[in-house]
C-alpha cells in the first residue's frame, strides 16, 4: 500500500498558508505566500483588485507545483478561503479565475466554520489545561474569538466574527502608524463586537480560561519580546505573551514608523503597513478578556484540515 499525503491551503485575506503532510500527520512542506488579496478592496468598492488575483494566481501556480511533488491527490486535498471571498463582489468570479490557472477549488467557508477549525487546530498547547479556552485569530479582514469547553475535542460554546483584521483595519481606519484617534476608532469598532459576545454569556474565570492567539501578530509579538534578530515562527509557536511584556513593547511600537518598523526584522516591509492595526485589535481584545499569560500559536484552520483529512481514511480503513 502507497502512502498517502494530504495537503491544506488556507487563503485569507492577507496570506495564503499551504501545509503538506504524511498519514501519520507530520510535516512534509509548509509554506507562506504574501497574496495580500483584501489589498485595495476598500478602494476598488469591495473588489478583489486586479493586482491582488494576480498575486493570487501566482501562489496558486506554485502551489499546484508542490501538490504534485508530492503526490498529494484532488480527495486528500481541502482548500478554503474566507473573509475577503465572503465580503468581495467578486468572489466567486476569483474562485473560478483560480480553478482554471492550478485547477484547485477553493471553497468559501462562513465565520462559524473558520472559528471552530481554528478551535480545533490551535487548541493543541492547552488542551486540558484548564476547563475552558479562548481562541483569537487576527486575520487580513476578520477576527474570530471563540469561547470553547477545553477537552480533547474543544467543544464550542460562543463565537463572534469581527468583520476587521490588520489588513482592512488598517485601510479603513488609516492606521498604518499610531494615532490615538485612529486607534479608538479601530478599538471602538472591536468594542462593539466584543459587548455582542459577552452579552447573555457568563463567563468564566480567568483562572479556568487558557488564552490562546493564532495569527502571525501573536508570534511577531513573542519574537519582539523575546529580542529575536530573525522572526522565525515556528520557534515561537507556543510560547506565552503576558500582559506587561506585551504593552511594552506595544509602547514602543507607538513611536515607530512604518519605515522604521519594517526595519525591525520580527515585523519587516510586508506586514509593516498593517501591523500597528493588527497590534491594536489583538491589545484591546486581550484587556477586554482580562487575559494574561497569551499561548501564541501557530497551528490553526490548515491543521484541523489535514487531521479531519486523516480521520477520515482511518474511519473507512
Amino acid at each position: 500500500m502507497t502512502n498517502r499525503n494530504y495537503a491544506a491551503i488556507d487563503l485569507g485575506s492577507n496570506s495564503c498558508r499551504l501545509l503538506i503532510c504524511n498519514e501519520c500527520g507530520k510535516t512534509l512542506w509548509a509554506e507562506n505566500y504574501s497574496t495580500r488579496l483584501a489589498e485595495g478592496m476598500r478602494q476598488a468598492k469591495g473588489c478583489i483588485t486586479p493586482e491582488a488575483i494576480a498575486r493570487a494566481k501566482d501562489a496558486f501556480v506554485k502551489i499546484k507545483k508542490s501538490l504534485d511533488d508530492f503526490g498529494v491527490e484532488e480527495k486528500n486535498l481541502r482548500a478554503i478561503t474566507t473573509a475577503a471571498c465572503r465580503i468581495a463582489k467578486n468572489g466567486r468570479d476569483f474562485i473560478d479565475e483560480i480553478k482554471k490557472v492550478s485547477g484547485i477549488r477553493l471553497e468559501i467557508i462562513d465565520s462559524q466554520e473558520e472559528a471552530e477549525l481554528n478551535l480545533q487546530g490551535a487548541s493543541e498547547h492547552v488542551r486540558g489545561k484548564t476547563p475552558y479556552l479562548i481562541i483569537w485569530d487576527i486575520g487580513g479582514g476578520s477576527t474570530e474569538v471563540t469561547l470553547a469547553y477545553n477537552k480533547a475535542k474543544p467543544e464550542l460554546i460562543k463565537t463572534v466574527s469581527i468583520p476587521y483584521g490588520a489588513r482592512n483595519g488598517a485601510e479603513e481606519f488609516g492606521l498604518q502608524e499610531y494615532d490615538a484617534v485612529k486607534a479608538q476608532n479601530l478599538q471602538a469598532k472591536v468594542d462593539e463586537y466584543l459587548d455582542n459576545f459577552f452579552d447573555g454569556l457568563v463567563m468564566p474565570k480567568a483562572d479556568d480560561i487558557s488564552f490562546v492567539a493564532t495569527s502571525s501578530t501573536a508570534l511577531r509579538l513573542v519574537a519582539m519580546i523575546e529580542k529575536k534578530t530573525k522572526y522565525v515562527r515556528e520557534d515561537e509557536d507556543g510560547h506565552i505573551i503576558t500582559q506587561k511584556a506585551m504593552n511594552s513593547v506595544i509602547n514602543e511600537l507607538c513611536g515607530k514608523s512604518v519605515a522604521e518598523m519594517a526595519n525591525n526584522p520580527c515585523i519587516g516591509e510586508t506586514r509593516a503597513p498593517i501591523f500597528m492595526a493588527a497590534v491594536e485589535i489583538f491589545e484591546r481584545i486581550a484587556q477586554k478578556l482580562d487575559a494574561d499569560n497569551i499561548t501564541a500559536s501557530l497551528k490553526s484552520a490548515k491543521d484541523a484540515i489535514i487531521a479531519n483529512l486523516i480521520e477520515r481514511d482511518k474511519k473507512h480503513g
